[in-house]
């Protein structure tokens, strides 16, 4: 398994509200064992003032994770990344990037792409109380009526300038007054180019690209100017495209990939832990439903998980059944 944080940002899977819990990581890190994960975001308030540290629970196999915060009061999310930092998170994200009301009510996500020198403060308290951990961005290329290009790079610097390392770009500026977090997905167009320009901007940081990269082939390509490569929906929706074979093709492992197959038999021993500890099988199922999306059967493994899953009693030979409508061939990567 990638120890190196920063070379297992080469592939990362964004952090993704009501997807990416620790149930799904689990999941995704049976298919790679390189990436690297993030957590839902979770706020500073919420960790600093309403002790919910439950949200930071983890299993250890999903090293290497990073947890991401949201937050825009220095000293608050300075005392979360303590919090995170002692539960042993690989890195800690600040959230520049999210439109959604709540996130804007609360002054963080993408509305802090207007104030640089606020996420800069942010950064450096965060940098401070990190021990040694590194502390990143994930951020938009702008918001509203800001000019990317003018916006962006001088970002970037005041950021950097705080100790900043590391920066995730989502290559889609976020319409914060008149679009739906849903829309701010599709509507406001990419810019990759622009993107890759900040890394020739800026050699000496470590740059990844996020936003509508939905395969491996186009990983490797803009891994050709970019440090690292952030994908979101499609690991979701279609996890064997973009997770099985993804440490061969990215990080130069030379085991043999799992099957589609193998990683649903390796997840009974999980699904059954956590059954014992009052988890359904519904939530951990749910992250499994698009792993065989394109193949014959796929159609029966979905709606035997889908319909059964909620079910009292419901258990790993429900999945065992789901699992026996997919031709084992057609799992091959």
């Amino acid at each position: 398994m990638t120890k190196d944080v920063k070379t297992a940002a080469r592939l990362s899977v964004a952090p993704m509200m009501d997807w990416s819990d620790r149930h799904c990581r689990y999941f995704h890190r049976l298919m790679s064992r390189h990436a690297l994960l993030y957590t839902e975001m979770v706020t500073a308030p919420a960790l600093v003032r309403g002790g919910a540290v439950h949200l930071l629970d983890y299993n250890p196999q999903e090293h290497p994770v990073a947890v991401q915060l949201g937050g825009s009061d220095p000293k608050e999310l300075a005392q979360a990344t303590k919090i995170c930092v002692a539960r042993g998170y690989d890195e800690v994200n600040l959230n520049v990037g999210c439109p959604s009301d709540r996130v804007q009510s609360g002054t963080f996500g993408a509305v802090l792409m207007r104030d640089a020198p606020l996420v800069a403060d942010c950064m450096k308290a965060m940098n401070d109380a990190a021990q040694g951990v590194e502390v990143t961005v994930k951020c938009r290329i702008g918001v509203d009526n800001q000019t990317p290009d003018d916006v962006l790079p001088d970002f970037i610097e005041t950021v950097a300038a705080a100790g900043v390392k590391r920066f995730t770009i989502h290559a889609r500026k976020a319409w914060l007054q008149g679009l739906s977090p849903k829309e701010n997905r599709d509507v406001p167009p990419l810019d990759y180019p622009l993107v890759h320009r900040m890394k020739q901007a800026f050699p000496h940081l470590h740059l990844s690209i996020n936003g509508g990269i939905t395969s491996l082939d186009e990983v490797r390509a803009h891994l050709d100017v970019m440090d690292g490569v952030m994908i979101g929906r499609v690991a979701y929706h279609d996890p064997a495209a973009v997770l099985l074979g993804a440490d061969q093709a990215i990080f130069g492992d030379t085991t043999r990939p799992p099957s589609a197959h193998e990683v649903v038999k390796k997840m009974y021993p999980y699904i059954e832990a956590q059954l014992t500890q009052g988890i359904r099988l519904h939530s951990i199922t749910r992250h499994m439903l698009g792993l065989f999306t394109g193949r014959p059967g796929a159609r029966k493994w979905r709606r035997i998980l889908s319909e059964g899953a909620t079910r009292d009693g419901a258990g790993v030979a429900l999945v065992a059944e789901a699992l026996s409508q997919v031709p084992e061939h057609a799992s091959a990567t």
